[in-house]
């Protein structure tokens, strides 16, 4: 059953950064734009698995560090000519604390 679960601080998230949560499902990046907007999604790019927590992340979007795949932090697909996709997790703020909608288990933060 998925439901809202406290993953962590904005505060704990440089602008145009990222984290990374373990969650029964795999590790999660969990990102903050440069207007303070929060976005969840797998960390493995869909291209060579690189760490998408890594990359540069661009209004909303996060360009892999390994090959430059672009993806889009709104929907996990890769932007331009490149194919393929990521699951993305419902996230939300409640003041400063994350939220995320995952399955509820224990998890610990990286």
């Amino acid at each position: 059953m998925k439901d809202w679960t406290l993953i962590g601080s904005i505060n704990d998230i440089p602008r145009r950064g990222a984290r990374c949560v373990m969650t029964p499902q795999g590790k999660i990046a969990v990102f903050r734009t440069m207007e303070d907007q929060v976005f969840a999604i797998d960390d493995q790019c869909p291209h060579k698995g690189g760490p998408l927590s890594q990359g540069i992340v661009h209004g909303a979007s996060v360009t892999c560090p390994l090959h430059s795949w672009v993806i889009s932090l709104e929907t996990g697909k890769a932007l331009g000519a490149d194919e393929g996709s990521v699951k993305t997790i419902e996230v939300r703020l409640d003041g400063d604390r994350i939220l995320a909608r995952i399955e509820q288990a224990a998890m610990a933060a990286e």
